[in-house]
């Protein structure tokens, strides 16, 4: 049953992916500004910028250049070609995708071990200081812009302290304060949701049943408290992560990453039409991936689930048991 709604989520992607094409698509192509007259600069004459809008198939219609599109796509697995560069954009996204994947995976490391503990602890301590301090933090976290926090940060580490570059992504000490700069601001957000949902557990008549019967409070915590929270707090993770795989877009362009999020804003500024609807095509399906990951992993933390997906497999299994013996009678 587990490998059937995995099947029929991977299927849902086919249309969602196909919607988000035509949106992009019909955005880029009734945005202003001209391509050919971005690509040949302001002093090219008039002809030069037809006889350019014919070499791109901008004059042909709309239904005719979506479909051009989607064609290659499809069947050549062709994401178009840059307007700019004049190379494949596949090669471009394949280049600075990984650049994207590890800033999202950095940064949402340091949301889980900012976010997660703050969480806890402002749930175990409700009401005391640690709570406030906590709850604090939360608040400057949700409230400080994450432009502002890296300009911040590349002012004390790279231009004061000098102990860390300020911009570029060629090794593990050039990651550490975009990284940082997300996965702060974003543990706000986790924090919070990780202290509400610990305190509709840790109330519990089964946290006081442990309690009752010796169990280590660190056990009780991790084993009892944290797995039966973990549902939103795996909700709120995945959609994070979602989100960064979009691309930090403003961070990456403080830092001069090279990753999806400023090819996608370098790629609407010089209006390179098939860079940018390729950019927002994977990005979209990343984020669906992304979250039928984290529907998959809910059947590993909360046994409740699995059991309903193995409950429905029994009960189709027995129905047609139930079937072919009423056929033989």
């Amino acid at each position: 049953m587990l490998l059937k709604f995995v099947v029929k989520r991977i299927l849902w992607l086919i249309p969602v992916l196909l919607g988000v094409s035509l949106l992009i698509f019909t955005i880029m192509y009734f945005a202003p500004g001209d391509p050919a007259r971005q690509i040949l600069g302001d002093g090219a004459t008039v002809e030069a910028i037809a006889e350019k809008r014919e070499e791109l198939g901008l004059n042909d219609p709309f239904i005719v250049q979506y479909g051009r599109y989607m064609y290659n796509l499809i069947f050549h697995g062709d994401l178009g070609t840059s307007y700019a560069t004049s190379t494949p954009v596949s090669d471009a996204i394949v280049q600075r995708y990984p650049n994207t994947l590890i800033l999202a995976s950095l940064a949402t490391l340091f949301m889980i071990l900012i976010g997660i503990p703050l969480g806890i602890i402002s749930a175990l301590k409700q009401y005391s200081w640690m709570d406030k301090v906590c709850s604090v933090v939360g608040m400057v976290g949700v409230s400080m812009p994450t432009f502002w926090l890296g300009l911040l940060l590349i002012m004390i580490f790279a231009l004061n302290l000098r102990i860390l570059p300020a911009s570029g992504f060629y090794g593990p000490r050039y990651w550490i304060l975009p990284a940082f700069s997300i996965g702060f601001c974003s543990a706000a957000g986790l924090m919070r949701v990780t202290r509400s949902s610990m305190l509709e557990v840790v109330r519990q008549d089964y946290i006081r049943t442990a309690r009752a019967k010796g169990q280590k409070e660190g056990v009780i915590i991790r084993h009892h408290m944290l797995r039966n929270a973990m549902i939103p707090i795996l909700t709120n993770i995945g959609l994070q992560f979602g989100i960064l795989l979009a691309g930090s877009m403003v961070t990456e362009t403080i830092f001069a990453v090279p990753g999806i999020g400023k090819y996608l804003i370098d790629s609407v500024n010089g209006r390179d039409y098939p860079a940018a609807q390729s950019a927002v095509l994977v990005v979209s399906a990343s984020y669906c991936l992304v979250n039928l990951l984290v529907d998959v992993l809910y059947a590993f933390i909360d046994p409740r689930i699995k059991s309903q997906y193995q409950g429905s497999s029994k009960k189709k299994a027995k129905k047609g048991v139930e079937a072919n013996g009423t056929a033989e009678e």
